[in-house]
C-alpha cells in the first residue's frame, strides 16, 4: 500500500516529457509510481484540475536566518512559494557554516543545500541602509580555508558563491572570481558567480566561466548586461553558453529588467534556470518569491513546462542533484501541487517597471519525503 497519492491531476515533468493528467504515488519517501489504477494508498489527495509538478527548487535564496542580516526563514518561505529545496547562495562562508548547519539548515523541515562562499564571514552586511560587500577586502578572501570547509561540508555543500562588482568586490576586481575559481577546481564543484555593477566588467567575467559554472543575475539590466544595443546578445554570453555555462535569473532587489528579458527571449536566449534571490529586502519585493519569478515569465510568453523546467530539472541538475528536480519512480518524494489563477496582474522588476500578465502561478500543496507537508 501507498502512503500518499495524488489522484487526478494535470503532472508537468519537463525532465520526462510529461504532461497529462495522471496519478502519482509516494512510498517510503520516494516517488513510487506515475499513471492510473496505482493501487491503494493510506492517505488520498484528490488534485482534480490542478498542475503536479517536481518538488520546486529555488536555486538562489539566502535562508541564513538569524544569522546574517539578509537571511529570510527557510520553512515559511518555502511553505508560501511551494519549494521543496532551498540552495542557499553564498549566505555563509568558512567562519559561518557550521553555524548554519546547526542552527538552521538541520533543525528545518525544507531541504537546504548550501554553496559556499568564498569570503570567510560569508555576506555579513547586507540592509537597505547599510551594504558591505564582503569581497571588498581581500583579507576576508582565503582560498585555503575555503577549501577546507567545503571538503569538512561536503556532504552539503553544492558550489562556490562569488560577488564581483562595484557594489560587492569595490576596487577588488577580478581577485575574488579568481580565488573562487581555484578552490571551486580544487574542490570538483562549480561556482556562481555574481555580477552587478562594473568594474570587473562582464567581459572580464565571463571568458572565466567553466562549463558547468553559473553566471546568476543573468538577465540583470545595463550596465554589465548580457545584451548590447538593440538587444544583440554579446558574443562572450553567446560563447559562454556553448561551452557549458548555466544562466540563471537569481532576480533579487536590483539584478532582473525587463527590457533585457524581453531581448534575451527574442533572440532565443532563455534562462537554463528561474531563481527569486530571495532576502530579507527582495522578501516584499520586486522579487517576492519564486512563484511571482516564474509567474514573470509566463507573462513573458515562456510556455509553462519551460518555466516549470526552469525550476525544478534544470535548477537539479545546476548542482549536481541526480535525486530531484523530477518525479520519476524512485527519486525523492518532492511535489509540489500548483494552480494557475487568471485576471489582471501587473508585475514589477528592479528598475520600477511593469509588464501585464493574465496569469499568476499559486501554491496548493506540496509533497516533502513522501507526506503531505503543507497546504
Amino acid at each position: 500500500m501507498h502512503d500518499l497519492m495524488l489522484q487526478g491531476g494535470r503532472v508537468i515533468d519537463p525532465a520526462q516529457g510529461l504532461d497529462a493528467v495522471m496519478d502519482v504515488a509516494f512510498t517510503a519517501g520516494r516517488v513510487a509510481a506515475l499513471g492510473a489504477g496505482l493501487g491503494p494508498a493510506k492517505q488520498i489527495r484528490d488534485v482534480t484540475g490542478r498542475i503536479v509538478v517536481p518538488g520546486l527548487i529555488d536555486l538562489h535564496t539566502h535562508v541564513y536566518w538569524g544569522g546574517t542580516s539578509l537571511g529570510v526563514d527557510p520553512d515559511a518561505y518555502a511553505r508560501a512559494s511551494g519549494i521543496t529545496t532551498l540552495v542557499d547562495a553564498g549566505s555563509a562562508g568558512p567562519g559561518n557554516i557550521a553555524g548554519f548547519r546547526r542552527h538552521v539548515i538541520e533543525p528545518a523541515e525544507v531541504r537546504i543545500l548550501p554553496f559556499l562562499h568564498i569570503a570567510f564571514p560569508g555576506i555579513f552586511a547586507f540592509h537597505k541602509d547599510l551594504n558591505v560587500g564582503e569581497s571588498e577586502d581581500l583579507r576576508l578572501l582565503s582560498p585555503k580555508l575555503c577549501l577546507e570547509a567545503a571538503r569538512e561540508h561536503a556532504d552539503l555543500v553544492v558550489g562556490i558563491k562569488v560577488r564581483v562588482g562595484r557594489h560587492a568586490s569595490g576596487d577588488s576586481g577580478i581577485a575574488p572570481l579568481d580565488m573562487a575559481l581555484e578552490v571551486a577546481e580544487h574542490a570538483g564543484l562549480p561556482v556562481m558567480a555574481h555580477l552587478d555593477q562594473p568594474p570587473p566588467y562582464r567581459t572580464q567575467v565571463m571568458p572565466r566561466l567553466r562549463a558547468g559554472d553559473i553566471l546568476t543575475h543573468c538577465y540583470r539590466p545595463f550596465p554589465n548586461s548580457p545584451g548590447g544595443p538593440g538587444g544583440r546578445i554579446h558574443d562572450d554570453v553567446m560563447a559562454a553558453r556553448a561551452r557549458g555555462v548555466v544562466f540563471d535569473i537569481g532576480h533579487g532587489r536590483g539584478s532582473f529588467g525587463f527590457e533585457t528579458a524581453m531581448a534575451m527571449l527574442k533572440h532565443g536566449f532563455p534562462p537554463d534556470v528561474i531563481s527569486s534571490d530571495v532576502h530579507a529586502i527582495s522578501i516584499n519585493g520586486p522579487a517576492y518569491d519564486l512563484l511571482v519569478t516564474m509567474s514573470k515569465f509566463l507573462a513573458l510568453g515562456v510556455a509553462l513546462p519551460d518555466v516549470i523546467g526552469g525550476a525544478t530539472a534544470n535548477a537539479a541538475r545546476a548542482i549536481g542533484k541526480t535525486d530531484r528536480g523530477s518525479l520519476a519512480p524512485g527519486l525523492l518524494g518532492d511535489a509540489t501541487v500548483l494552480d494557475i489563477e487568471t485576471g489582471d496582474f501587473a508585475f514589477e522588476d528592479v528598475l520600477g517597471e511593469f509588464l501585464a500578465g493574465t496569469q499568476r502561478l499559486v501554491c496548493r500543496g506540496i509533497v516533502l519525503d513522501g507526506r503531505w507537508w503543507h497546504g
